[in-house]
């Protein structure tokens, strides 16, 4: 349980940092394929899907929430270490994704795939995702529904392993509205104040339903080639995987770089590696 809770916080922590992709981590633990599965049976085994996902879900909370606070001053503060420790987490996931491979023997749709699926996340990393210019949310019906097709855009790319979810939100605009809300949200739940509670909710809901309703459809449709070309799957994904610390580092600046600062990021790569291979045992 206390595992499954700790995997849930790292999928949560990567879901609120633009670039980085809770269904690349989600692969990099071998839990990628549980999680799909139990979303993908919820109405026909409720209970034990429940069981399932419950404690990845609360690690999950836990994650995006208390560490929204945390994520955030260390990227003002560490943004090369806390960056090389993501790409650690990445990396020590690679032997599992491979073994996911059941046909060893590689052909050219193993390759071209390969390569499709990497170019994508490197060139989505290299879009520019530094302008924290954002839309500002005032309610109303229009508002509402563009909150829900948002959700669902970014659930169905929180999903897709090497693709960021929270990129997604940046390059449209709402990502800082968002994280922004849930902050707001937690510290109007501390303080017990109702009318940023009420408000908090009126933006969250909807976009919570949004991502509920992209997460179910984007689940089937994996469930369904997973089944049906699982090694040309895994390929696919491979790709995404691969591509990401260089996604990563397209978009970590480099400028001024101390060797103490290089030194940490180093162990911060290995702290990551290991974390990964550790969790991802026994799956």
């Amino acid at each position: 349980m206390i595992k499954e809770i700790l995997k849930g916080i790292i999928i949560g922590v990567a879901n609120i940092i633009p670039g980085v992709s809770g269904g690349t981590l989600a692969v990099s633990m071998g839990i990628y394929s549980k999680i799909i599965g139990s979303i993908t049976n919820m109405f026909k085994d409720f209970k034990n899907s429940i069981k399932t996902l419950l404690p990845y879900g609360i690690g999950m909370i836990l994650g995006i929430g208390i560490f929204s606070f945390v994520i955030t001053f260390l990227f003002e503060k560490f943004p090369i270490p806390t960056n090389f420790l993501f790409i650690g987490l990445i990396l020590g996931g690679i032997p599992i994704i491979y073994n996911g491979m059941k046909s060893k023997k590689i052909d050219i749709l193993h390759i071209v795939l390969f390569i499709i699926f990497a170019s994508i996340v490197i060139f989505m990393g290299s879009s520019k995702t530094g302008d924290t210019s954002s839309t500002s949310i005032i309610l109303n019906f229009t508002e509402v529904i563009k909150l829900f097709l948002i959700g669902v855009v970014a659930a169905a790319t929180m999903v897709i392993p090497g693709v960021s979810g929270s990129m997604m939100l940046t390059l449209l605009g709402y990502y800082q509205p968002i994280t922004g809300t849930i902050k707001e949200f937690i510290k109007a739940l501390l303080s017990f104040n109702m009318d940023s509670i009420l408000n908090s909710i009126g933006i969250l809901l909807p976009f919570g339903i949004g991502v509920i309703i992209g997460i179910i459809a984007i689940a089937k449709l994996i469930e369904y080639l997973l089944k049906k070309c699982p090694s040309y799957v895994f390929a696919s994904i491979l790709g995404l995987i691969i591509a990401s610390p260089v996604a990563i580092l397209y978009q970590t600046s480099f400028n001024s770089v101390e060797i103490p600062i290089m030194m940490l990021s180093i162990v911060t790569l290995a702290v990551g590696i290991i974390v990964s291979l550790k969790l991802g045992k026994d799956n």
